[in-house]
Parts: structure tokens; sequence; C-alpha cells
């Protein structure tokens, strides 16, 4: 089956709202983008009912108000974003793709030394690279 469509980077916005809150209304979702940009109301709405059509959100018609939520989780939205990433523009390479990453936006001390402790986990995994 194929997967979802990938969101644009406004419907990602959305996403993001509807991963924070579980749950929201259009109503919810743009009192809570409209803290971040210039929105209207009825932008968030046309958006929602696109997303809704394209498999991204599912929508309870239950209540008076409906009620909507992100169809997938978002560990789950980043792992099909990253794959495609990976595959379209770095030919599947990883090395490339964290080279790239860390040439861009260098890394904290911590987040160094994070990644070194999941390189040695996946070491460990592989029975140590071998």
């Amino acid at each position: 089956m194929k997967s979802a469509l990938q969101p644009t980077p406004a419907e990602l916005e959305i996403l993001d709202v509807l991963w924070d809150l579980k749950k929201a209304t259009v109503r919810e979702v743009y009192e809570e983008l409209s803290k971040r940009k210039s929105t209207t109301y009825t932008t968030v709405l046309k958006f929602m009912q696109i997303m809704q059509s394209k498999g991204l959100v599912v929508r309870d018609e239950q209540g008076k108000a409906h009620v909507y939520r992100a169809k997938q989780s978002q560990r789950q939205m980043q792992s099909t974003l990253v794959g495609t990433l990976l595959d379209k523009v770095f030919r599947g390479s990883a090395l490339s793709l964290v080279q790239h990453v860390l040439e861009t936006k260098p890394a904290t001390s911590e987040e160094l030394e994070m990644i070194r402790r999941m390189i040695a986990d996946a070491e460990a995994k592989k029975g140590g690279g071998k």
C-alpha cells in the first residue's frame, strides 16, 4: 500500500500543533498557530480539509465541532520524511546526510555526546560493526 502523501511546510505546521495537542478542533489549531505566525481561521480550515482528503489527518464528526488528529505519529512522519530525503537527496547515504547536517548546523557538545552513544549502541547491536 502506498504511504500517505507527504505534507507541505504549512501542513507540517498544523501537524506539529496536532501532535502537541493530540487532537483538536480547527479553532484550537488556529489559536495555536496564531501564536506562531499570522494566519486566518478560514485558511487553517481549508488546509485541514485538504489534509483530511490527503489522508494526513482523521476527523471525528461525532460531536458538534469536528475534532482532528494526525493520522501518523510524529515519529512515523519523521521516518517517512527522512527516508525520502535520504533516498532523493543523498542517494541513500546516511554518511552524506549526517555529514551535511553537521556541516550545516553544528551540534552542541551534548548533542555530539548523544550521537557518540547512538553510534556505540548501533555498533553493539551489529556485533561491534563486524
